[in-house]
């Protein structure tokens, strides 16, 4: 397909930098969450490493050569830096990829069609990688609550420390009152039935006091 839209030398050419652009990405996010950057983790920084610098080649060769373009470029991508209300780092970096495929569209519509395919392909992606790693129990990004993402929340009360629960990749946060012998959990789910497995699996548990459960 990519060769229909863009010819075959090209393409290969383009293909090349977008999978070393994709690779450095990743790459850099991997070294960072290795020296112990959790902020990287996040689904939200995942997929701004991989797609920015894709966002970034396709403005440079829609502009590469016409000042007044790239002049246009910049002051669109300034109006929605500094007034606009960005909530995070993800959707800041939506904007200027919508920007930009609109602009690539009008001069260079090969490369906005690029772009989209990019990004759709990077999002499923990310979210297929992340329902393999479940399966083993690992995590290929995380949710965090400060990127306003609504999860399935469950919190349980026991009087006794449940190793399973300290296990879970979901765990967000544990409160132990050592002089009551209480031991409160927090756990977040994407995914609702993940949660009520989970729930099926300890509320057997005669050392649980409570449950509580808030659903999406």
């Amino acid at each position: 397909m990519l060769d229909f839209v863009i010819g075959s030398q090209e393409a290969s050419d383009v293909m090349r930098a977008i999978s070393l652009l994709i690779i450095s990405g990743l790459s850099m996010r991997y070294s960072l969450t290795l020296t112990g950057q959790v902020w990287a983790k996040t689904y939200q920084q995942t997929i701004a490493f991989i797609i920015l610098p894709v966002v970034t080649y396709v403005i440079t060769k829609t502009i590469s050569g016409n000042i007044a373009l790239s002049l246009g470029m910049i002051g669109a991508m300034s109006i929605v830096r500094f007034r606009n209300p960005v909530k995070s780092a993800l959707e800041l970096i939506m904007y200027f990829a919508l920007i930009t495929i609109g602009i690539a569209a009008s001069v260079r519509t090969k490369y906005a069609i690029l772009l989209v395919l990019v990004i759709v392909f990077t999002i499923i992606s990310a979210k297929i990688i992340q329902v393999i790693f479940r399966k083993y129990n690992r995590s290929f990004y995380t949710m965090s609550f400060n990127e306003g993402v609504d999860l399935n929340i469950i919190e349980i009360q026991s009087n006794e420390k449940i190793q399973t629960l300290e296990e879970n990749i979901n765990l967000k946060n544990i409160i132990t009152l050592t002089s009551e012998k209480e031991f409160f959990y927090r756990l977040g789910f994407e995914n609702r039935n993940e949660l009520n497995e989970l729930k099926k699996k300890i509320e057997t548990n005669k050392n649980i006091k409570k449950i509580d459960i808030n659903y999406v």
